[in-house]
């Protein structure tokens, strides 16, 4: 049996910029702890396995140590590998049943637009031990579903911090986003998740489910223009409406490959 196995990069529309992200698609389910040992083996921020059910695909997403409740740019991968090669018909959605509800991507133009769960985030006092392994100044922050969110003055600080990955992974959190006001764009952030295996993520679609509800609100606007200034950097637009964010970003095939037979999930 073929098992197909792709490398994506979302959020970008040139190959090796962005994020990466394996996409295997199954013809039917396979065992977790499989999954994870394909994730670890890839040693990318994600892998996403789907596999079809009922009227969509089921879709799981695991990093290099653990399996995550929301992941946007593998998400966004997934649906590009799914119309791209001939596993859905161009035009139609992308449905996916996930451990954070129904998703589904429609393309729109050439950018695939995401529809997800906002997750906005409470104001809070982060724990000094955070800030201290951030080294930075909050003006504000907050937590969210799964992250912190610090906010700082300018994006000078966002792109210049040297986390301290050692103290960050032991405080309990997904992640923490770190965001300032853009200059050339709405949002300037950069994701670190060291305790989910990732110690910075290059563009996390899911943290713009609390960025773009916490810059919505500050700059009065509803349809942001959002850059991750990592070391590969991607852009999105980003999209708040009510409970919904619909991330809009575009992606690139890196390679195409089949798995082993004895390395697949049904020996």
């Amino acid at each position: 049996m073929v098992i197909p196995l792709y490398q994506i990069d979302a959020f970008t529309d040139r190959p090796l910029r962005g994020n990466p992200a394996a996409v295997c698609v199954l013809p039917r389910p396979v065992d977790e702890d499989w999954m994870q040992a394909l994730a670890t083996e890839m040693n990318l921020s994600e892998t996403a396995f789907l596999w079809p059910e009922g009227e969509g695909w089921r879709l799981r997403w695991f990093t290099p140590t653990v399996e995550v409740d929301l992941c946007g740019h593998a998400t966004l991968a997934s649906a590009y590998a799914l119309w791209h090669f001939g596993h859905l018909a161009r035009g139609l959605p992308a449905r996916f049943f996930t451990n954070s509800g129904l998703l589904t991507a429609v393309e729109e133009q050439d950018w695939i637009v995401l529809d997800f769960p906002a997750l906005p985030a409470t104001p809070a006092e982060p724990p000094a031990e955070l800030v201290a392994a951030l080294g930075v100044r909050p003006v504000a922050a907050g937590r969210s579903r799964f992250d912190w969110l610090i906010e700082v003055e300018h994006e000078d600080e966002v792109r210049a911090c040297a986390p301290d990955f050692a103290r960050l992974r032991r405080i309990e959190m997904r992640g923490v986003v770190l965001t300032a006001r853009g200059q050339e764009s709405d949002i300037v952030s950069r994701f670190f998740g060291p305790a989910a295996g990732v110690d910075e993520d290059p563009v996390t679609g899911s943290a713009h489910c609390t960025l773009g509800p916490w810059w919505a609100e500050r700059l009065g606007k509803h349809d942001l223009l959002a850059y991750q200034a990592s070391r590969r950097g991607g852009t999105l637009r980003v999209r708040v409406g009510g409970e919904r964010v619909h991330l809009l970003g575009k992606a690139a095939t890196v390679f195409i490959a089949t798995l082993d037979r004895l390395a697949g999930p049904y020996t």
